[in-house]
Protein backbone atom coordinates (compact mmCIF):
# COMPACT_ATOMS: atom_id res chain seq x y z
CA UNK A 1 0.00 0.00 0.00
CA UNK A 2 2.95 2.18 0.84
CA UNK A 3 4.23 1.43 -2.49
CA UNK A 4 1.62 3.08 -4.11
CA UNK A 5 1.24 6.36 -1.78
CA UNK A 6 4.83 6.75 -3.06
CA UNK A 7 4.14 6.64 -6.83
CA UNK A 8 1.46 8.67 -6.54
CA UNK A 9 2.77 11.11 -5.04
CA UNK A 10 5.95 11.13 -7.08
CA UNK A 11 4.32 13.36 -9.69
CA UNK A 12 3.25 15.78 -7.29
CA UNK A 13 7.30 15.47 -5.58
CA UNK A 14 8.43 16.78 -9.09
CA UNK A 15 6.40 19.76 -9.01
CA UNK A 16 6.61 20.73 -5.90
CA UNK A 17 10.76 20.24 -5.68
CA UNK A 18 10.28 22.30 -9.49
CA UNK A 19 7.98 25.39 -7.87
CA UNK A 20 10.95 25.45 -5.03
CA UNK A 21 13.96 25.38 -7.06
CA UNK A 22 12.25 28.19 -9.47
CA UNK A 23 11.83 30.57 -6.43
CA UNK A 24 14.90 29.49 -5.11
CA UNK A 25 16.94 30.89 -8.80
CA UNK A 26 14.51 34.30 -8.55
CA UNK A 27 15.40 34.65 -4.76
CA UNK A 28 19.51 34.06 -5.72
CA UNK A 29 19.05 36.02 -9.10
CA UNK A 30 18.26 39.54 -6.85
CA UNK A 31 20.83 38.50 -4.77
CA UNK A 32 19.70 36.56 -1.37
CA UNK A 33 22.51 33.79 -0.38
CA UNK A 34 21.58 30.95 -1.84
CA UNK A 35 22.66 28.71 0.50
CA UNK A 36 20.87 30.86 3.05
CA UNK A 37 17.93 28.83 5.08
CA UNK A 38 15.97 32.15 4.49
CA UNK A 39 16.56 31.96 0.64
CA UNK A 40 15.20 28.27 0.87
CA UNK A 41 12.05 29.33 3.50
CA UNK A 42 11.02 32.23 0.99
CA UNK A 43 10.71 29.17 -1.39
CA UNK A 44 8.69 27.71 0.52
CA UNK A 45 6.68 30.26 0.57
CA UNK A 46 6.50 31.05 -3.02
CA UNK A 47 5.40 27.23 -3.32
CA UNK A 48 2.28 28.18 -1.11
CA UNK A 49 1.58 31.66 -3.33
CA UNK A 50 1.35 29.46 -6.82
CA UNK A 51 -0.86 26.16 -5.13
CA UNK A 52 -2.79 29.35 -3.39
CA UNK A 53 -3.46 31.41 -6.36
CA UNK A 54 -4.54 28.26 -8.44
CA UNK A 55 -7.21 27.43 -5.39
CA UNK A 56 -8.39 30.95 -5.13
CA UNK A 57 -12.22 29.61 -7.22
CA UNK A 58 -12.28 26.21 -4.49
CA UNK A 59 -11.94 28.45 -1.93
CA UNK A 60 -14.25 30.65 -2.54
CA UNK A 61 -16.66 27.78 -3.69
CA UNK A 62 -15.92 27.06 0.18
CA UNK A 63 -16.57 29.52 1.98
CA UNK A 64 -20.10 30.04 -0.04
CA UNK A 65 -20.88 26.03 0.69
CA UNK A 66 -19.77 26.65 4.57
CA UNK A 67 -22.16 29.64 5.04
CA UNK A 68 -24.94 27.76 2.99
CA UNK A 69 -24.65 24.48 5.20
CA UNK A 70 -24.92 27.21 8.23
CA UNK A 71 -27.82 28.89 6.52
CA UNK A 72 -29.76 25.98 6.40
CA UNK A 73 -29.66 24.32 9.26
CA UNK A 74 -32.84 25.74 10.42
CA UNK A 75 -34.85 23.45 7.69
CA UNK A 76 -32.57 20.67 8.16
CA UNK A 77 -33.23 20.46 12.13
CA UNK A 78 -37.13 20.29 10.91
CA UNK A 79 -36.28 17.51 8.61
CA UNK A 80 -34.66 15.98 12.07
CA UNK A 81 -37.81 16.44 13.86
CA UNK A 82 -40.34 15.12 11.80
CA UNK A 83 -38.46 11.87 11.71
CA UNK A 84 -37.32 11.75 15.18
CA UNK A 85 -37.62 8.48 16.96
CA UNK A 86 -39.06 7.03 13.21
CA UNK A 87 -36.60 4.07 12.68
CA UNK A 88 -38.34 1.95 10.00
CA UNK A 89 -36.51 1.96 6.16
CA UNK A 90 -39.04 4.49 5.01
CA UNK A 91 -38.99 6.88 7.43
CA UNK A 92 -35.05 7.07 6.78
CA UNK A 93 -35.47 6.92 2.75
CA UNK A 94 -37.86 9.81 2.91
CA UNK A 95 -35.15 11.87 5.02
CA UNK A 96 -32.83 11.21 2.99
CA UNK A 97 -34.74 12.18 0.33
CA UNK A 98 -36.30 15.64 1.86
CA UNK A 99 -32.28 16.23 2.89
CA UNK A 100 -31.12 15.62 -0.68
CA UNK A 101 -33.81 18.07 -2.20
CA UNK A 102 -32.86 20.43 0.70
CA UNK A 103 -29.04 20.74 -0.66
CA UNK A 104 -30.55 20.60 -4.24
CA UNK A 105 -32.79 23.46 -3.93
CA UNK A 106 -30.12 25.64 -1.54
CA UNK A 107 -27.21 24.96 -4.33
CA UNK A 108 -25.38 22.87 -1.27
CA UNK A 109 -22.77 20.45 -1.23
CA UNK A 110 -21.65 19.16 2.00
CA UNK A 111 -18.30 18.28 0.78
CA UNK A 112 -17.49 21.55 -1.30
CA UNK A 113 -16.20 22.89 2.01
CA UNK A 114 -13.58 20.43 2.60
CA UNK A 115 -12.08 20.16 -1.25
CA UNK A 116 -9.59 22.74 -0.35
CA UNK A 117 -8.05 21.20 2.32
CA UNK A 118 -8.66 17.40 0.24
CA UNK A 119 -6.78 18.75 -2.59
CA UNK A 120 -4.17 20.45 -0.29
CA UNK A 121 -3.16 17.75 1.15
CA UNK A 122 -1.48 15.55 -1.33
CA UNK A 123 0.68 18.34 -1.63
CA UNK A 124 1.67 18.47 1.56
CA UNK A 125 2.78 15.25 1.98
CA UNK A 126 4.51 15.43 -1.54
CA UNK A 127 6.66 18.46 0.58
CA UNK A 128 6.57 16.61 3.61
CA UNK A 129 8.22 13.92 1.20
CA UNK A 130 10.40 15.97 -0.17
CA UNK A 131 11.98 17.77 2.44
CA UNK A 132 12.34 14.39 4.86
CA UNK A 133 14.27 12.77 1.89
CA UNK A 134 17.18 16.03 1.65
CA UNK A 135 19.33 14.77 5.12
CA UNK A 136 19.61 11.54 2.49
CA UNK A 137 20.70 13.25 -0.52
CA UNK A 138 17.61 12.68 -2.39
CA UNK A 139 17.41 14.26 -5.54
CA UNK A 140 13.55 15.05 -7.15
CA UNK A 141 13.44 16.51 -10.77
CA UNK A 142 15.55 19.81 -10.76
CA UNK A 143 16.42 20.06 -7.02
CA UNK A 144 19.87 18.30 -8.07
CA UNK A 145 22.68 17.06 -5.36
CA UNK A 146 24.30 20.55 -5.40
CA UNK A 147 20.84 21.51 -4.37
CA UNK A 148 19.90 19.18 -1.93
CA UNK A 149 23.40 19.80 0.23
CA UNK A 150 22.52 23.24 0.02
CA UNK A 151 19.69 22.63 1.06
CA UNK A 152 20.53 20.59 3.89
CA UNK A 153 22.69 22.69 5.27
CA UNK A 154 20.54 25.59 4.87
CA UNK A 155 19.04 26.68 8.67
CA UNK A 156 16.82 29.65 10.17
CA UNK A 157 17.87 31.07 13.60
CA UNK A 158 19.87 27.75 13.91
CA UNK A 159 17.24 25.58 13.34
CA UNK A 160 17.47 22.91 10.04
CA UNK A 161 14.50 23.18 7.42
CA UNK A 162 14.61 19.35 7.01
CA UNK A 163 14.76 18.74 11.15
CA UNK A 164 11.77 18.03 13.32
CA UNK A 165 10.84 18.69 17.15
CA UNK A 166 11.29 14.62 17.38
CA UNK A 167 14.34 14.33 16.11
CA UNK A 168 15.89 17.76 16.80
CA UNK A 169 20.07 18.32 16.55
CA UNK A 170 19.86 21.57 19.04
CA UNK A 171 18.09 23.34 21.39
CA UNK A 172 17.25 25.84 18.70
CA UNK A 173 15.97 23.26 16.45
CA UNK A 174 12.89 22.79 19.30
CA UNK A 175 12.38 26.60 20.42
CA UNK A 176 11.84 27.56 16.39
CA UNK A 177 9.70 24.19 16.40
CA UNK A 178 7.30 24.90 19.18
CA UNK A 179 7.01 28.72 18.08
CA UNK A 180 5.84 27.69 14.16
CA UNK A 181 3.81 24.97 16.37
CA UNK A 182 2.10 27.78 18.24
CA UNK A 183 1.63 30.15 14.94
CA UNK A 184 0.42 27.51 13.40
CA UNK A 185 -2.26 26.53 16.24
CA UNK A 186 -3.44 30.15 16.69
CA UNK A 187 -3.85 30.64 12.72
CA UNK A 188 -5.95 27.94 12.37
CA UNK A 189 -8.44 28.95 15.41
CA UNK A 190 -8.39 32.04 14.31
CA UNK A 191 -9.28 31.33 10.86
CA UNK A 192 -12.17 29.25 11.87
CA UNK A 193 -13.93 31.71 14.31
CA UNK A 194 -13.71 34.53 11.72
CA UNK A 195 -15.78 32.64 9.47
CA UNK A 196 -18.19 31.23 12.56
CA UNK A 197 -18.42 34.69 14.32
CA UNK A 198 -18.60 37.15 11.43
CA UNK A 199 -20.07 35.55 8.61
CA UNK A 200 -22.81 33.53 10.61
CA UNK A 201 -26.06 34.39 11.50
CA UNK A 202 -27.22 34.42 14.69
CA UNK A 203 -30.32 31.57 13.86
CA UNK A 204 -27.63 29.55 12.65
CA UNK A 205 -25.49 28.98 15.13
CA UNK A 206 -28.06 27.28 17.53
CA UNK A 207 -28.00 23.71 15.84
CA UNK A 208 -26.06 20.72 16.10
CA UNK A 209 -23.83 21.47 12.51
CA UNK A 210 -23.00 24.96 14.57
CA UNK A 211 -22.42 22.93 17.63
CA UNK A 212 -19.70 20.48 16.07
CA UNK A 213 -18.27 23.30 14.53
CA UNK A 214 -17.37 24.91 17.65
CA UNK A 215 -15.98 21.43 18.96
CA UNK A 216 -13.60 21.63 16.20
CA UNK A 217 -12.86 25.32 16.18
CA UNK A 218 -10.80 23.88 19.49
CA UNK A 219 -9.84 20.23 18.29
CA UNK A 220 -8.22 20.49 15.14
CA UNK A 221 -5.57 23.31 16.50
CA UNK A 222 -4.89 20.88 19.23
CA UNK A 223 -4.50 18.48 16.57
CA UNK A 224 -1.90 20.36 14.44
CA UNK A 225 -0.56 21.18 17.79
CA UNK A 226 0.06 17.40 18.54
CA UNK A 227 1.09 16.44 15.42
CA UNK A 228 3.57 18.97 14.18
CA UNK A 229 6.34 17.66 16.48
CA UNK A 230 7.05 15.10 13.74
CA UNK A 231 6.99 17.62 10.35
CA UNK A 232 9.81 19.22 9.05
CA UNK A 233 10.54 22.91 10.16
CA UNK A 234 10.15 23.75 5.94
CA UNK A 235 6.66 21.95 6.36
CA UNK A 236 5.62 24.23 9.30
CA UNK A 237 6.37 26.93 7.57
CA UNK A 238 4.29 26.00 4.98
CA UNK A 239 1.46 25.33 6.84
CA UNK A 240 2.27 28.74 9.01
CA UNK A 241 1.90 30.07 4.99
CA UNK A 242 -0.99 28.63 3.91
CA UNK A 243 -3.33 29.43 6.96
CA UNK A 244 -2.23 33.16 7.06
CA UNK A 245 -2.90 33.23 3.25
CA UNK A 246 -6.74 31.40 4.06
CA UNK A 247 -7.18 33.54 6.89
CA UNK A 248 -6.53 37.24 4.82
CA UNK A 249 -8.24 35.63 2.00
CA UNK A 250 -11.42 34.92 3.80
CA UNK A 251 -11.28 38.13 5.70
CA UNK A 252 -11.72 39.88 2.28
CA UNK A 253 -13.96 37.31 0.90
CA UNK A 254 -16.54 37.62 4.31
CA UNK A 255 -16.13 41.71 3.71
CA UNK A 256 -16.87 41.82 0.16
CA UNK A 257 -19.75 38.81 0.13
CA UNK A 258 -20.96 38.25 3.79
CA UNK A 259 -23.51 35.92 4.69
CA UNK A 260 -27.30 37.55 4.97
CA UNK A 261 -28.03 38.16 8.36
CA UNK A 262 -24.64 38.47 9.76
CA UNK A 263 -22.31 40.79 11.34
CA UNK A 264 -20.04 40.85 8.52
CA UNK A 265 -23.46 41.90 6.31
CA UNK A 266 -24.57 44.70 8.95
CA UNK A 267 -20.86 46.21 8.59
CA UNK A 268 -21.29 46.45 4.99
CA UNK A 269 -24.31 47.97 5.10
CA UNK A 270 -22.91 50.48 7.56
CA UNK A 271 -19.63 51.25 5.20
CA UNK A 272 -21.85 51.46 2.46
CA UNK A 273 -24.51 54.20 3.88
CA UNK A 274 -21.18 56.27 5.40
CA UNK A 275 -19.73 56.12 1.45
CA UNK A 276 -22.95 57.34 0.41
CA UNK A 277 -23.04 59.78 3.18
CA UNK A 278 -20.03 61.38 2.57
CA UNK A 279 -20.23 61.10 -1.42
CA UNK A 280 -23.40 63.47 -0.84
CA UNK A 281 -25.49 61.28 -2.88
CA UNK A 282 -28.53 61.34 0.48
CA UNK A 283 -30.00 64.71 0.57
CA UNK A 284 -29.94 65.75 4.53
CA UNK A 285 -33.35 64.25 6.44
CA UNK A 286 -35.64 67.99 7.04
CA UNK A 287 -36.54 68.07 10.59
CA UNK A 288 -40.25 69.02 11.93
CA UNK A 289 -41.78 71.86 10.64
CA UNK A 290 -38.39 72.71 8.25
CA UNK A 291 -38.40 71.90 4.79
CA UNK A 292 -35.36 69.57 3.59
CA UNK A 293 -32.57 71.38 2.34
CA UNK A 294 -32.22 72.24 -1.46
CA UNK A 295 -29.21 70.16 -3.44
CA UNK A 296 -26.69 72.26 -5.12
CA UNK A 297 -26.77 72.52 -8.39
CA UNK A 298 -23.66 70.21 -10.28
CA UNK A 299 -20.75 72.24 -10.64
CA UNK A 300 -21.55 75.10 -8.27
CA UNK A 301 -22.85 77.27 -10.78
CA UNK A 302 -25.56 80.11 -9.39
CA UNK A 303 -29.15 79.28 -10.65
CA UNK A 304 -30.63 81.57 -13.07
CA UNK A 305 -34.20 83.56 -12.15
CA UNK A 306 -37.07 82.25 -13.89
CA UNK A 307 -38.82 84.78 -16.62
CA UNK A 308 -42.11 85.70 -15.72
CA UNK A 309 -44.58 84.96 -17.95
CA UNK A 310 -46.17 87.36 -20.30
CA UNK A 311 -50.06 86.51 -19.51
CA UNK A 312 -48.82 86.84 -15.69
CA UNK A 313 -47.49 90.38 -16.31
CA UNK A 314 -50.69 91.30 -19.05
CA UNK A 315 -53.01 89.96 -15.45
CA UNK A 316 -51.12 92.83 -12.92
CA UNK A 317 -52.18 95.20 -16.10
CA UNK A 318 -56.17 94.08 -16.12
CA UNK A 319 -57.76 96.68 -13.75
CA UNK A 320 -56.18 99.50 -15.48
CA UNK A 321 -57.07 98.55 -18.52
CA UNK A 322 -60.80 98.10 -17.96
CA UNK A 323 -60.90 101.15 -16.23
CA UNK A 324 -59.79 102.92 -19.24
CA UNK A 325 -62.49 101.54 -20.94
CA UNK A 326 -65.50 102.89 -18.96
CA UNK A 327 -67.45 105.50 -19.98
CA UNK A 328 -66.83 108.72 -19.30
CA UNK A 329 -63.38 108.18 -18.99
CA UNK A 330 -62.08 107.76 -22.16
CA UNK A 331 -58.59 109.70 -22.96
CA UNK A 332 -58.96 109.93 -26.58
CA UNK A 333 -57.63 113.08 -28.41
CA UNK A 334 -59.09 116.22 -27.71
CA UNK A 335 -61.28 115.38 -25.21
CA UNK A 336 -59.30 116.56 -22.30
CA UNK A 337 -58.03 120.05 -23.74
Amino acid sequence: MFDWISTALQPLEYVVATIMVAWHTVFSAIGLPPASGWTWALSIVGLVIVIRILLIPLFVKQIRASRAMQLIQPQMKKIQEKYKGKTDTASRQAMQQETMALYRESGTNPFSSCMPILLQSPIFFALFRVLNGIPQGKTVGPLNAELVAQADQATIFGAPLSATFVHAPNTATRIVTVILIILMSLTTFTTQRQLMTKNMPASALDNPFARQQKVLLYVLPLFFAISGVNFPIGVLIYWLTTNLWSMGQQFYVIRRMPAPGSEAEKALKERQARKRANLGTEPAAATAGEPAAPVAPVGGQRQQPKRQKRNQRGATRAPATSASKRPGNSSGPGKNR
